[in-house]
């Protein structure tokens, strides 16, 4: 099978935690997470001309992400979010505005590479700003394969907005309690997750819906049928970056034709493997995927 090539649209940042700062941003986290496995990785985004920004590059380039569609703003700065954590390790965040990734802007190579490439991942927060989003329309135009990770983060965000993007959309990722609210916009009522499901993907014409469910594992729909992985017990240290690694974990192997079980079951045990670890991105090789699942 030839290699997987993967664009992540959306925010490349730093996330500040109370007492040190760690490279993030979701489209970074499932993109890097995706390169650990082989997958040919692109971004595109927009950093400011500052100290931050040349640190995200070094970081791209260092691990092989490809940084050719990332934009250099000199009116708006690097994206930086304040991190805090409950006693739990669940991350809440302030997210600053605007900022570079707010101006991403359309370009021929951004294009020609989301036309090469087998799948296009975008989020929900590069909408907030009306470049950004005027971009992310232009490029799914052109993308095979639409992936949404529906990230809601109050303000940042429009029932309009995230119904559209759903409807695109031919993968879309949920955490459980994002699920019922846009459920909510479709006035799709059932208590049932289940039903939930299958009905937004009814509605919206989508193949595979995935939804997360904390230390409860994940949910898959997928061409009709449920898969299911009821979660691994760890010692949560923080979650920021636990559902992007999952996501990536379960792209990678659903598009490697591995199966939706088999998907589920990789995703989970990565995502908690994130959340044992400090910050969003934390070297986890296949070996120790391998052992951490058969332990």
């Amino acid at each position: 099978m030839s290699v997987l090539k993967a664009i992540c649209f959306g925010e490349i940042l730093f996330d500040n935690f109370p007492t040190y700062s760690r490279i993030g941003g979701a489209p970074l986290n499932v993109a890097s997470r995706l390169q650990s496995y082989g997958v040919e990785v692109g971004i595109i985004s927009a950093i400011g001309n500052d100290g931050n920004g040349k640190k995200l590059l070094g970081y791209l380039n260092g691990i092989g992400v490809d940084t050719s569609c990332i934009g250099i703003n000199d009116e708006f700065r690097t994206g930086e979010v304040n991190v805090v954590l409950n006693d739990k390790g669940i991350a809440s965040y302030d997210i600053a505005y605007p900022v570079a990734w707010d101006k991403v802007p359309l370009s021929k190579n951004g294009l020609d590479q989301v036309k090469k490439s087998d799948i296009f991942i975008f989020g929900s927060l590069a909408c907030r700003d009306g470049q950004s989003r005027s971009t992310l329309k232009a490029l799914m135009t052109v993308a095979e394969y639409k992936v949404f990770d529906v990230n809601l983060r109050v303000p940042h965000y429009t029932k309009d907005i995230i119904v559209d993007l759903l409807i695109k959309s031919n993968f879309i990722k949920f955490n459980d309690d994002e699920l019922f609210e846009v459920a909510g916009y479709l006035d799709i009522k059932f208590n049932s997750m289940e039903r939930t499901i299958a009905r937004l993907s009814q509605l919206t014409n989508t193949e595979t819906i995935c939804v997360t469910k904390g230390a409860y594992g994940a949910i898959i729909y997928h061409r009709g049928e449920f898969y299911y992985n009821s979660g691994y017990r760890v010692k949560v240290v923080d979650t920021v970056g636990s559902g992007d690694s999952f996501l990536a974990s379960v792209l990678y192997k659903l598009l490697s034709g591995e199966g939706p079980q088999k998907a589920i079951d990789f995703g989970c045990a990565v995502g908690a493997m994130v959340a044992r670890s400090e910050g969003a991105n934390p070297i986890i090789t296949h070996k120790k995927i391998s052992s951490f699942m058969n332990s």
